[in-house]
């Protein structure tokens, strides 16, 4: 059996040349089709208030992609393959009032675990495309979400 905690305290964390803390975060689609109703995975905040895609801190130990596939398994308990990154984007924390740098990857998920290290602090959702922007707090994961959709319209074409 393999332990599952989550990282956890700042000293790991990556910061940007104007101190700003560095996060990222993916997305993903339920399977790989690519049906104009596909589903996206939300987790809770924390404190249970809001969703989110799951997102978290960049330790200077992994490369990006590890912290986005580690922060995916932590909060939403799903393993995947990472795709082409959708964006960065600035945006003050409202915890702590200081800029972070936000960077989007998609996941195409390949597993989902029943059990997983934030599984008694956070919900996990899948829900299509129109519900996530609906529910989703941040203004730039639903710009993100926005490029994902366009993205995967392309592909279609």
């Amino acid at each position: 059996m393999v332990g599952l905690v989550s990282r956890s305290g700042r000293e790991m964390q990556r910061y940007n040349s104007n101190g700003g803390r560095q996060v990222v975060g993916y997305k993903q689609n339920i399977d790989g089709s690519m049906s104009n109703e596909f589903e996206v995975l939300l987790v809770s905040s924390q404190k249970g208030h809001t969703f989110m895609f799951p997102k978290g801190g960049w330790e200077v130990d992994e490369s990006i992609e590890e912290a986005a596939c580690r922060e995916s398994l932590e909060e939403a308990g799903v393993i995947g393959t990472v795709e082409h990154e959708l964006g960065e984007w600035s945006f003050i924390s409202k915890r702590y009032g200081i800029y972070y740098e936000g960077h989007m990857f998609p996941l195409l998920v390949k597993e989902q675990l029943e059990i997983w290290a934030e599984k008694n602090l956070r919900t996990r959702l899948w829900m299509n495309v129109v519900e996530a922007r609906d529910v989703c707090q941040h203004w730039w994961m639903k710009e993100a979400l926005d490029i994902l959709v366009h993205r995967l319209t392309l592909q279609q074409k």
